[in-house]
Parts: structure tokens; C-alpha cells; sequence
């Protein structure tokens, strides 16, 4: 079948000619309302190209299958049909898994990568694969709502949202969780396998910031250690009083991270 676009949205505001892009994708049970604050932070100086994953926001109606690999298709399929060629790339979580995949397979179109909690494709992690089962389980057997609550009250990549509910605008993530479609979880059809991609990282040659909570869960911050030790220009950030999801719990600080690398890549690309 042939794959649909997904929605995606620009914002281009800056009074830059010809800014440098910015294309943003979001985790799974989130969407494009994810990066409120790096929009703010961002839009003056970049083009930013937000993109919501099949299944999730306004690209629920898309059909699966729903893995890492339709995942990329429709990335690519968002930033072809927007024309944009070569792109700064900002990300979290399952967003930031297909990054890595397209700058291993498309580098010259990647100008950097800056990923939150970045799975890398291939490698397994046990508490993910744990909670996306019982999530699956729990949406086929009570139903959509059950699942969601359970997926935002019992995963740990949500304690430090769920413990500061004010500073970390806990009823905003949950109403972005509330509206998640859930059809990736519902959906039976198999996902295209995934090429292991930890051998491979060493040929992403732009530079790569690794964002993460200092409280973020175990399984994050192995894979951000063996992303650092193979990514030939990687630099890490592990963000003081953050968990699972730093650009909306710390965004002040992650944003300033996030500006320093853009504003260092752009000047490495133009030298």
C-alpha cells in the first residue's frame, strides 16, 4: 500500500531568509503539541517543520503498520512533500529511533540530530517492549481509556511529570495522551523488520546531541551510554531534575542546549 502523508505543520516566522529547517518528531502516545516550548524557543532563528506520526494526532486515520520503519517512510514523506531537502533534526523517544535511522541511511539530508530517550533500533529494551505489551494487552482487552490511564499512571518515564504536576504541566501532557488514537496499539497487521543499527552509528557523521533526565528510566540512559561511545560527533546532556521526557520537564535548560548545538552545527556546515 502506498504509504499517505502524514499531517504536518510549518512554522515560518523567522525574519531569516532561507532559515535552516528544523524537522520535529514527537514519542509515541504524543504528538506535534509535544515541542510547545522549542517552537517558542526556536522559531525565530529556524524553519521548523512539525510532523505527527502515523497513528497519533492528526495522522490517527493512517493505517499501519506502525514500526520503526513506516515510521521513517513517513517522515521522509512529510519533509519531501514540504520541499525540504536538508534539515536540522529535533526528536523524542520513538521519533528519535527514526532519526537515527534516516541520517544512518540519508546523510547528506540530515545537517544534525538532537534526540531525547533515544531507542536505537535493533536493540531491545526490556522495560519499553515490557510496558508497550501490556499497553497492547490492555487496549484489545478493557478498552482505549484503561490503557491510557494505565500507560501515564504506572510507566516510569512519567514520574517526574505525575510528581510535579505544576512545574511539568501534568494535565497538558495527559490531554495529549487522552486524544492518543491508540491505533498503534490496536492495530494487528506486522511491522517491516528493523536493521540493527548499533554497528552502524558510527557512520552518522553530523552532530548528535543525547538529551536525558537524570532520572530518566535505566534502559534510556544504556543505550544514550552506547550511542555516546559509537556517534563520532556525539555529545551528551544529562539534565538535573528531569526524567523520561527533559524538553517538557526542564524546557528553559534543554532549549538553551538545544540552541548552543543548532547554532554550532550551522556554523560547522557553513565554514
Amino acid at each position: 500500500m502506498k504509504l499517505r502523508q502524514p499531517h504536518s505543520t510549518i512554522v515560518d516566522v523567522s525574519e531569516r531568509g532561507a532559515a535552516p529547517w528544523i524537522t520535529m518528531v514527537h514519542g509515541a502516545t504524543h504528538d506535534q503539541r509535544y515541542f510547545s516550548a522549542q517552537v517558542q524557543a526556536l522559531q525565530g532563528e529556524f524553519r521548523l517543520l512539525l510532523i505527527d506520526l502515523p497513528g497519533h494526532g492528526r495522522s490517527a486515520a493512517l493505517p499501519g503498520p506502525f514500526g520503526l520503519e513506516e515510521y521513517a517512510d513517513a517522515v521522509l514523506a512529510a519533509m519531501d512533500a514540504n520541499g525540504v531537502d536538508k534539515s536540522h533534526y529535533l526528536a523524542s523517544h520513538t521519533g528519535a529511533a527514526v532519526g537515527l535511522i534516516l541520517a544512518s541511511r540519508q546523510r547528506q539530508r540530515f545537517l544534525s540530530l538532537a534526540l531525547e530517550s533515544a531507542p536505537i533500533p535493533g536493540v531491545d529494551l526490556p522495560s519499553v517492549t515490557k510496558a508497550f505489551n501490556h499497553a497492547r494487552d490492555t487496549a484489545r482487552g478493557r478498552g482505549m481509556q484503561a490503557a491510557r490511564a494505565e500507560w501515564f499512571q504506572g510507566e516510569g518515564w512519567f514520574d517526574i511529570i505525575r510528581e510535579n504536576p505544576e512545574r511539568c504541566r501534568a494535565d497538558a501532557h495527559w490531554a495529549m495522551i487522552a486524544d492518543f488514537s491508540g491505533q498503534p496499539w490496536l492495530d494487528s497487521k506486522p511491522a517491516r523488520p528493523v536493521t540493527p543499527l548499533l554497528d552502524q552509528l558510527s557512520s552518522i557523521d553530523c552532530p548528535v546531541l543525547i538529551i536525558n533526565g537524570e532520572h530518566d528510566v535505566e534502559d534510556f540512559l544504556q543505550a544514550a551510554d552506547a550511542m555516546e561511545k559509537r556517534l563520532p560527533r556525539a555529545q551528551r546532556v544529562l539534565v538535573a531534575g528531569a526524567g523520561g521526557f527533559p524538553m517538557w520537564e526542564q524546557p528553559q535548560p534543554v532549549n538553551d542546549h538545544i540552541l548552543r548545538h543548532l547554532q554550532d552545527a550551522c556554523r560547522q556546515t557553513s565554514g
